[in-house]
């Protein structure tokens, strides 16, 4: 007969509580593949610019509509450049969103505040989860 480490009747059951430390990890695993493989669309001056930024908020697509900018302008160039950090700032913006709607109801029973980011403020201390 094993003994609880914890005390008699009514203990702490380890067993129990490994096991759903394991069920929280894979579904925070499964939820970030999910972020992985979705995306987000962020866009400034009326489509001007657009990127696509997956859930985790890499960058995969830059779209620049034809005929708004003079490439031989330096100005036009610059607008250009700051357009495109513009939209993929609201591509992350949404992304994040996105995130902290997948993952924060797991990573609620994880201790995080409120607000402090899509795992809780975790993330960095949980290996692989790449947060």
């Amino acid at each position: 007969m094993t003994q609880n480490p914890f005390g008699g009747e009514g203990g702490l059951d380890m067993n129990a509580l490994l096991q759903q430390a394991q069920q929280m990890q894979e579904q925070l695993m499964s939820a970030q593949a999910e972020l992985a493989e979705s995306e987000v669309e962020g866009t400034v001056s009326g489509g001007a610019v657009t990127v696509k930024v997956n859930g985790t908020g890499d960058l995969l697509d830059v779209v620049i509509r034809a005929g708004g900018f003079d490439g031989n302008d330096a100005d036009d160039l610059s607008d250009l450049g700051d357009m495109i950090v513009a939209a993929w700032r609201d591509a992350k913006a949404r992304a994040d969103a996105m995130a902290s709607e997948k993952l924060g109801p797991l990573a609620g029973g994880l201790g995080g505040e409120p607000g402090a980011g899509p795992a809780g403020g975790l993330g960095g201390g949980m290996p692989g989860l790449g947060m």
